[in-house]
């Protein structure tokens, strides 16, 4: 009679666990651009914050939207309108370190959006071009 409770109590907490696994949500991707919408730097010339509730995910990231147009925009082809170097300060990343960028702070180059954690590291990359590509070699490496 034991081995029979045991049996059942081990049943009834294995599906209990199952089912608080299922109801419990599933955790959303982190914010990229600190919530800016990634299509207004291409449209408007700077970033504008998104709404939560305009939102896309792609690539391990959440995007998030000022308008309903923007995000049709992107989804047709995000790999456009992304930062690169999954927004991480292009600069930073040239010499190779991985530090957070400031979205405020960017530079369009080649259709390309890039990132930077501050002023003074979008001056290095203006006044030296050249770290674009060894921001580039940088990331490839570490893929």
């Amino acid at each position: 009679m034991r081995k029979l409770l045991t049996i059942l109590a081990l049943a009834v907490l294995g599906a209990s666990g199952s089912v608080f696994a299922q109801s419990s949500p599933a955790k959303a991707p982190p914010v990229a651009l600190k919530g800016n919408d990634p299509v207004s730097y291409f449209t408007q010339g700077h970033p504008v914050k998104g709404a939560s509730t305009i939102n896309y995910d792609f690539d391990e990231s959440r995007y998030l939207f000022s308008s309903p147009k923007n995000k049709e925009t992107f989804a047709s082809n995000p790999d456009r309108y992304t930062p690169q170097f999954g927004g991480l300060c292009a600069t930073g990343l040239s010499m190779g370190m991985k530090a957070e960028a400031d979205p405020r702070v960017f530079k369009i180059v080649d259709g390309k959006l890039y990132v930077f954690s501050s002023t003074q590291a979008l001056q290095m990359v203006e006044k030296d071009p050249s770290l674009l590509k060894k921001a580039r070699e940088t990331w490839n490496h570490q893929k």
